[in-house]
């Protein structure tokens, strides 16, 4: 079942040998049902507690007994005022990042052999009940595997885990069972609600990890689809008419801005998992494809195809994408600083703003999100920019970009002199100076588009349909 209203996101994973830096890599939009589900963003400090404590999810009352040590950790929660849920990625102080959920489909077939939980794990609570608690990406999908295991789950989801060294995608298919693959180095995969692992080798624990029962489960109920060799995504997932229109056009223009060159269907069923790149990949490539609408392609929403061709796909970055975050971990800076956390919130038209996740706290505007509109506020101050843009698309495109390019580029300056100065600093003096720096980033960011806001209002009073030219004497 999908009891909550975040289930349509996008993901991206990119090993560490397909970067430009030698970054690991995963990304994801948070996308929901509703065009408002406010989001802010908040980092949990370091706790030991007294004794381990019931964890006790306030959407479907799943329980779970939670240790007494818990890491530092960053994360992205709705605006609630009662508690903290759908957290949706963040990463920890031991460098481990962590995105759930990206929403998949389990086929009839599986689903009527082992049913979804209806108490067990959602995504709302994932990255509370797992991320504090690991200490490697291979660990939080172990840790996660044995919740589903023991507990069960409530609904069929992808989970994206990375390292310094390390990128995993977990997919959880059934009640109980799930399968996880390495990314290998040199690879990137684009995902889009559907099952995305293909051939999985039980006996190689390197690249596949998964529920002890999965192979007794396909061998017991005659699942395998006609080889030797088991096709995750043709056992388990789903691919119907809907996938095709929804999900998979949305993996094929992630795969055809990276591999320009390749010639594939949008609708096809047969779209791989893993890529090679025609080139190496920078954190602003993955921004390119999060927020992407089928730009170039008769497909653009806001292009000009026909009608048909307009409507016909759903794009990757939409009204209802409340968040989207690039977990960056680096290999060529100390472990006091190597975790970035990009985060980008409303969509297509916002820019991806640098936190390091080494810090205490951060800043109110993106802390503080009021249920209503507030220009105060990150989240609304972002929202309102697709208001006054999309009517006047190609009036204000070059602005949108401009101001998101020069913001980029800036961020990659700041970025390189901070690591520079932190490399000087004590351990507590580097805290200290990255929650400066990151207050900074933001600032700067909701400046920006504080004066574009501006901008773009006051040239859109020019273009109302309600004009007409007279004589200027009249």
């Amino acid at each position: 079942m999908k009891n909550n209203s975040h289930a349509a996101c996008t993901t991206v994973l990119v090993g560490k040998g397909a970067t430009l830096d030698g970054s690991t890599m995963i990304a994801r939009n948070g996308d929901s049902y509703e065009v408002l589900v406010p989001k802010k963003v908040v980092v949990h400090e370091h706790q030991v507690l007294e004794k381990e404590e019931n964890y006790v999810s306030p959407n479907n009352r799943f329980t779970i007994t939670l240790p007494k040590e818990r890491f530092r950790y960053t994360a992205i929660p709705d605006r609630e005022d009662r508690y903290v849920t759908f957290e949706d990625a963040g990463i920890n102080e031991r460098n481990v990042g962590m995105s759930a959920t990206e929403s998949i489909y389990g086929n009839p077939r599986v689903l009527g052999y082992d049913p979804l939980v209806e108490n067990g794990i959602a995504e709302d609570c994932m990255v509370t009940v797992v991320l504090p608690y690991i200490h490697s990406a291979r660990e939080g999908v172990l840790r996660l595997g044995e919740i589903v295991e023991t507990y069960g789950a409530a609904e069929s989801n992808g989970v994206l885990f990375s390292d310094k060294d390390e990128v995993w995608y977990m997919e959880i298919v059934t009640g109980h069972l799930w399968a996880a693959q390495r990314i290998p180095d040199d690879c990137y995969a684009v995902v889009a609600n559907q099952s995305a692992i293909q051939e999985i080798d039980p006996y190689e624990k390197e690249h596949f990890l998964m529920a002890p029962q999965l192979v007794d489960f396909i061998e017991k109920h005659h699942l395998n689809t006609g080889s030797d060799t088991i096709n995750f995504r043709n056992v388990f997932g789903r691919q119907n008419v809907f996938d095709r229109h929804y999900n998979t056009p949305r993996v094929w223009y992630g795969q055809k801005y990276l591999n320009p060159d390749s010639e594939q269907d949008p609708q096809s069923n047969e779209l791989p998992f893993l890529r090679k790149a025609g080139r190496k990949i920078g954190v602003d490539d993955i921004a390119y494809i999060l927020d992407s609408h089928y730009q170039e392609t008769v497909y653009d929403p806001l292009g000009s195809g026909s009608e048909a061709e307009r409507t016909l796909f759903r794009a990757i970055s939409l009204n209802r994408t409340q968040d989207s975050h690039i977990l960056q971990i680096r290999p060529n800076v100390p472990d006091a600083f190597a975790g970035i956390q990009w985060i980008s919130l409303a969509g297509t038209f916002s820019p991806y703003v640098p936190f390091y996740t080494n810090i205490t706290s951060v800043p109110e505007s993106y802390a503080v999100t009021p249920l209503k509109l507030s220009l105060s506020s990150a989240y609304w101050l972002y929202k309102t920019i697709p208001v006054i843009v999309e009517p006047h698309y190609h009036a204000f495109l070059k602005q949108v970009q401009d101001y998101k390019e020069q913001l980029f580029s800036s961020y990659l300056g700041t970025l390189e002199a901070t690591d520079e100065q932190a490399g000087k600093l004590d351990e507590q003096e580097i805290t200290k100076f990255l929650t400066k720096v990151t207050g900074e980033n933001a600032g700067q960011a909701l400046e920006a588009t504080r004066k574009l806001l501006q901008d773009l209002t006051m040239q859109a009073m020019s273009l109302s349909k309600l004009t007409f030219n007279m004589d200027k004497n009249l």
